[in-house]
C-alpha cells in the first residue's frame, strides 16, 4: 500500500474538500491519504503561520513511512518557506514524489534545483471542488500509484517542466530558481488580464537562455479589461518567444483546471515514456 502525506503550503484546505477527497477513496487497500491537520490551520491568508506550514511539510517529507507528499492547494505562501525547507530535509525525503502545481511551483522548483525526490506538476487535493474534480484527483492518485495515463502530451527525451507563469516570473534570478538549460518549459496562468500576460513573458522569456523551447497552457478566467489588448495569448507567447530566440512548441494540455495533466520535472523514467 502507498501512503500520501497531504500538507498546505500557500492556503488553507476546506474539511469538507478533504472528506470529498477520503470518500472518493476510501475502502482501496492500494492507497492511504493521510491529511496533516496543519491543513485546515487559519492565519491571515495562510494555512497556518510560516513556521506551521514549514513544520508540517518537513513531517510530511522526513517521514519514511509516507511513499508521496501531495499538496492540498496553492494560493500563495509556498515561496517563504522553500529555502528553509530544503536547508532542512532529511534522507527519507529524497525518496518521495512531491505533486502539485501554482503557487506550490516554488517548493518543486525548489526541490529539482537541489536534486532532491522527484517533484511533479499535477492536480492537488482541492481540485476536488472543481467541475470533473474528481477526475483531476483520479489522475494525480493514479500517477502516485505508478498510472502514467494521466501523462501530458507525448515524451522526446528532453526534460521537461511545468510552471504557473507567475510563478515561474517570480522564481527567476531567486535562490529557488533552478537550471532549466534543454529544457521544453510549459506554462499555464489565470485570472491575469492579457497585458500582464504579456508583462510576464517579457521578463520571462528574459531569463530562460539554452532552454529547448516553450509550449503554452490555457490562460483561463481572463478579465475583461477597460479596452482590448490586440493580441492573443498564444500571439504574445509567439512574440515574445521570437524576441528572445526560443522555439514555440506550441499548446500544453496544463492549466488551472480538472483538466490539468501531469507533467514530471526532468528527463521522464524510461517507464513513463511513450
Amino acid at each position: 500500500m502507498k501512503r500520501i502525506a497531504i500538507c498546505a503550503p500557500g492556503k488553507r484546505l476546506e474539511r469538507e474538500h478533504a472528506d470529498a477527497v477520503l470518500d472518493r477513496f476510501a475502502g482501496r487497500d492500494d492507497v492511504e491519504l493521510v491529511f496533516h491537520k496543519q491543513c485546515f490551520e487559519r492565519h491571515g491568508h495562510f494555512a497556518g503561520d510560516d513556521a506551521t506550514r514549514l513544520a508540517a511539510f518537513l513531517e510530511c517529507a522526513n517521514d519514511p513511512q509516507f511513499d508521496a507528499v501531495w499538496f492540498a492547494a496553492g494560493g500563495y505562501g509556498s515561496n517563504r518557506i522553500a529555502a528553509d525547507a530544503i536547508a532542512r530535509l532529511e534522507p527519507a525525503a529524497a525518496g518521495k514524489t512531491y505533486l502539485g502545481y501554482s503557487d506550490t511551483g516554488y517548493i518543486l522548483a525548489a526541490l529539482y534545483r537541489n536534486n532532491i525526490g522527484r517533484p511533479v506538476h499535477g492536480p492537488m487535493a482541492l481540485d476536488i471542488a472543481r467541475d470533473g474534480g474528481g477526475a483531476a484527483v483520479d489522475r494525480a492518485v493514479g500517477y502516485l500509484l505508478g498510472d502514467t495515463s494521466g501523462f501530458e502530451g507525448e515524451l522526446d527525451g528532453r526534460p521537461i517542466i511545468a510552471f504557473n507563469l507567475t510563478t515561474l516570473a517570480m522564481l527567476c534570478g531567486t535562490e529557488l530558481m533552478p537550471d532549466l538549460t534543454g529544457h521544453v518549459v510549459m506554462v499555464e496562468e489565470v485570472a491575469e488580464h492579457l497585458y500582464a500576460v504579456d508583462r510576464l513573458f517579457f521578463h520571462v522569456t528574459q531569463h530562460l537562455p539554452g532552454i529547448a523551447g516553450l509550449r503554452l497552457g490555457r490562460i483561463s478566467d481572463v478579465p475583461e479589461n477597460d479596452r482590448p489588448f490586440g493580441q492573443s495569448e498564444e500571439e504574445i507567447a509567439r512574440h515574445w518567444c521570437e524576441r528572445a530566440g526560443i522555439d514555440y512548441l506550441g499548446f500544453a494540455d496544463i492549466g488551472h483546471d480538472a483538466a490539468n495533466r501531469i507533467v514530471p520535472f526532468g528527463l521522464a523514467p524510461l517507464s513513463e515514456r511513450a
